[in-house]
């Protein structure tokens, strides 16, 4: 029944996308009535009315987004995020992913998070990937296997990280193209982009980019190594002129939080082609980690306030790892949305908690979901009622002791394995002083929510 829902929708949306290609903002309200065809879920309905609502507001930043969408995308790209992201990921998988979760009881995750390889050709400051043995990698045969696995459960959205992924490039574009159903994304340091690559994503379609990038050059180059940042910018303008969708992948901390924050970081970003931004705040993952780099409580209220604000103004789609947990209700890791697979294998509840009961190389997927570490973030989530306060390590770092205690999981980190005594210690003070900084906003968010319900009734 998925398969046949699937060619239709995808049937829909071909014929809909040849209809609008020639005016494609003019005919886009044809599009989504003919998406009304294939949706069956109420919350689909409402975002399909909340795109409605869009297209027909020219003055909005969204509307502003799908403009670039269409201008700058190559067709490929656009086909693939419809197909294959929208379709795909959302109407047909999401409906066989809640039936999966009640035939095999635990949770069954929307994304994966695999690291192809452990290597990495940067050595940045306070990065979690410089802990691991360099060797380790997840042969070509592993990655399908999941991926195969992952489709008969629903999923059909893949995320790589690392190490640096593109070092397996050649692998990864053959993945892409043996399931051209699906959608991939690299977290990239974007060096190893070339001309032939960029083409390549751009005739593709079904694979983009989300590029590390700190700030401006200093800012960049500090942690990343001199002349980095104009290696990413050369990156860009490959992958702009190619239509390849990319956005940008920035962790904020103690002192960059104020420069990638700021609206001149996020219009530059913009205008050299990211369609999407990811924010993540700093995590003292290693026993030689930075914790000076830690952002304050007052940083964290910066980016929170501050990416709202954005995101209502700019044409681009950003997100905040941490802060924007009150859309997903608290934490998304343990297979509740997604779940990370590391070089070695070790399957982790998120790529922040590097703690495994199992390697995937010897168990499948669904048994790995199964495990007492997936277990136990299935029967906590979410760690707090505030979903300001999501994150086991970060903001209830005694959930994650317990957790870690309860799976008897090991650590896997194989160079400098942490006790999660050790790693939680890092974040007790921090996690104190968000709390209170949190617990303000929160009650605030829901004043406010409660006004505007009553406003309405």
């Amino acid at each position: 029944m998925a398969i046949v829902k699937q060619y239709i929708s995808t049937k829909v949306v071909n014929e809909g996308l040849k209809y609008i290609e020639k005016n494609p903002m003019e005919n886009l309200n044809k599009l989504l009535d003919w998406s009304e065809k294939i949706i069956t879920r109420e919350n689909h309905k409402k975002h399909l009315e909340n795109f409605k609502d869009i297209v027909n507001d020219k003055d909005s930043n969204w509307y502003q987004l799908m403009e670039r969408f269409f201008d700058e995308l190559s067709p490929s790209s656009r086909k693939n995020f419809m197909i294959n992201y929208m379709i795909n990921s959302g109407i047909v998988g999401i409906p066989i992913q809640d039936k999966m979760k009640k035939k095999h009881d635990c949770n069954i995750p929307w994304a994966i998070l695999m690291d192809p390889t452990s290597a990495c050709n940067l050595k940045c400051t306070g990065c979690w990937a410089s802990e691991y043995d360099k060797t380790d990698s997840l042969t070509y045969e592993t990655l399908d296997r999941i991926i195969r696995e992952g489709k008969e459960l629903g999923i059909y959205m893949y995320i790589y990280s690392g190490g640096e992924p593109l070092v397996r490039k050649e692998d990864l574009i053959k993945l892409a193209e043996k399931h051209n159903d699906c959608s991939f994304l690299s977290f990239t340091n974007a060096t190893l982009v070339d001309e032939n690559f960029a083409k390549k994503l751009g005739e593709l379609g079904n694979f983009g980019l989300a590029i590390s990038v700190e700030g401006f050059e200093n800012e960049t180059d500090m942690r990343r190594g001199k002349g980095t940042y104009n290696k990413v910018m050369e990156a860009m303008d490959l992958l702009k002129r190619e239509g390849v969708i990319f956005g940008f992948s920035t962790c904020y901390h103690k002192y960059n939080t104020e420069s990638v924050g700021s609206e001149e970081y996020l219009d530059f970003l913009i205008d050299k082609g990211c369609m999407f931004g990811w924010y993540f705040t700093y995590v003292p993952i290693g026993k030689d980690a930075v914790t000076d780099l830690m952002v304050t409580s007052e940083q964290r209220e910066y980016m929170y306030h501050k990416i709202r604000e954005l995101r209502k103004e700019k044409p681009i789609f950003i997100m905040d790892f941490w802060n924007d947990g009150e859309y997903v209700d608290g934490c998304i890791a343990g297979g509740k949305n997604y779940l990370h697979i590391n070089a070695n294998g070790d399957v982790e509840p998120c790529a922040f908690i590097h703690y495994s009961n199992v390697n995937i190389k010897e168990v499948s997927l669904i048994k790995a979901l199964q495990s007492p570490i997936f277990k136990a973030y299935r029967d906590m989530q979410p760690f707090n009622e505030n979903h300001l306060r999501p994150c086991p390590l970060l903001d209830n770092p005694e959930k994650l002791r317990e957790m870690v205690k309860r799976a008897n999981a090991h650590s896997t980190q194989p160079i400098d394995r942490e006790e999660v005594e050790e790693l939680t210690a890092k974040t007790e003070e921090v996690s104190k002083e968000w709390a209170e900084t949190a617990d303000r906003l929160w009650a605030e968010h829901l004043e406010n929510k409660e006004c505007k319900e009553g406003a309405y009734n």
